[in-house]
This record gives structure tokens, sequence and C-alpha cells, in this order.
């Protein structure tokens, strides 16, 4: 297949216009789910609706790379694919079945499909048909650096998900103070996590698309989490006056 550079362009500068349009809109309004989701809508338990909504940009990669077939080269441009993959892997076929979240508004699912199906074959085509990686010591030491990043990043998003899955027992939708792991840091650990992740892939992959994405990525999940920050602090008189929202020691 070849590289569709006007679609790659579009698609990247369409994640930059929304991501800065969700921030600002973020402003003054969270994200309508999860805690903030208005009462009364079309919800879907949870479980189904993270692996319907995340699982495509496991399954758009994958296809892209199945039917990939050129051989040297292309080594490194899969592996970061394979890096892209795992995380929506987690998120559709693993946190899905162990979350206890709640409801998730129907309009959300169907909004978050869109995006992870043209994400996910954004990423993917943009890596395996439009790429260039140059064999350098820069080059590597990059895309080691990167690969570290985003496997520090998820690691902290798996143990945050785990703290707090087990402040709840199951058919509870109870908030309490987390603690342990980043969360002694900051409010949205589980937020500074996937940043850390898609920021530490940008590095990896030092493409348009990909630091397109991982703009997106902040202006999406940071606000959120200053707005749990936030939501803890009125929630609780002894919540921890020396934890910030989601850059630990400063904000």
């Amino acid at each position: 297949m070849e590289c569709r550079s006007a679609a790659v362009s579009t698609l990247s500068w369409g994640l930059v216009v929304s991501g800065a349009a969700f921030l600002l809109r973020q402003t003054r309004r969270c994200g309508q789910y999860g805690r903030y989701a208005e009462p009364g809508g079309r919800c879907w338990p949870a479980s189904p609706a993270w692996f319907l909504q995340e699982v495509p940009a496991f399954l758009v990669p994958l296809m892209l790379l199945l039917g990939f077939g050129e051989p040297g080269p292309a080594t490194a441009r899969s592996l970061l694919v394979w890096t892209f993959m795992l995380h929506y892997f987690y998120r559709s076929c693993i946190y899905s079945l162990l979350t206890r979240g709640r409801p998730v508004p129907l309009k959300i699912i169907c909004s978050s499909i869109v995006f992870c199906s043209l994400n996910g074959f954004l990423q993917g085509h943009n890596l395996l048909h439009c790429a260039h990686l140059q064999h350098t010591w820069l080059t590597s030491a990059r895309l080691s650096a990167g690969f570290l990043l985003f496997a520090v990043g998820l690691t902290i998003n798996i143990h945050s998900d785990h703290i707090l899955r087990n402040l709840r027992k199951p058919g509870e939708y109870v908030y309490r103070i987390p603690h342990g792991g980043m969360f002694e840091l900051v409010s949205g650990a589980n937020f500074f996590g996937e940043i850390t992740e898609w920021c530490g892939f940008a590095l990896a992959a030092w493409s348009f698309p990909a630091f397109a994405f991982a703009f997106f990525t902040i202006c999406s999940i940071g606000p959120r989490a200053y707005h749990h920050h936030r939501d803890y602090k009125r929630r609780f008189v002894d919540y921890p006056r020396s934890r910030k929202a989601i850059i630990p020691f400063i904000l």
C-alpha cells in the first residue's frame, strides 16, 4: 500500500485542532462520563463499553500489520505498531474485564469507536507505509528512550488502575481516597501514566501523527485529572494537601 500522505496530514491536524478545542471546552466543563455523567442518559455497562470503544485501535493496526509484508527495515516500524497496539490490547481485553467503573454513556462509546478506528489507522498506516527511520545511533538512542518511557508509563497506568479498582467492591460506585504508587504524588496517577506512555511513543516514532496523538492525549485527560483533583478535595476534608493534580510537585 502506498503512503496516503494527504489522509495522514488531515487526520494529524484533526488531532491537534480537536485536542485544542477539547482543552478549551474542559476549562468550563469536564467530559460527561464517569463521575461527571449526566443522570438519565442511555448507558452501557462498563465492561462491554470499554471493550467496544477501545478494540478498534487494536484491530485496525493489526489488520494493517498483517497486510504489511516488507522485510528488513520494517522491523523497527512494526515494533512501534506493536507498541501502540499493546496499550489497546490492555484496555480492550484486560482492563474491560476487570473494571468496576460506572456505566458509559452511549454517545461516548460511539464517539470513542470512531476516534479509535481513525487513530488506529493513522498511527498504523503512517508507521508502516509513510515513516522512514534512519539507521543511526541517534535514532537508536531515541527509540530506546521512547520505548523505556512508554514502558514506565504503561506500568504506572496499569498499577494505578489496580489501585482504583480495589477501592470498590463489585457493584459499588463510591469514591474513596486512593493511596499508593503515583497516587502519593498526583490525583490523576492513571492519567499521568497514559500521558507518559504516549509521550514515549511520540519520542520513539518521531512523527507528526504520534506527536499529534500525544498532544491530544494531554489536552483530553490532563484537564480531567485537574477536575478529579478538585472533586477529591471537595469530597474529602482530609485529602492530602501535598498531592498535585497531574504533574508531581508542580501542577
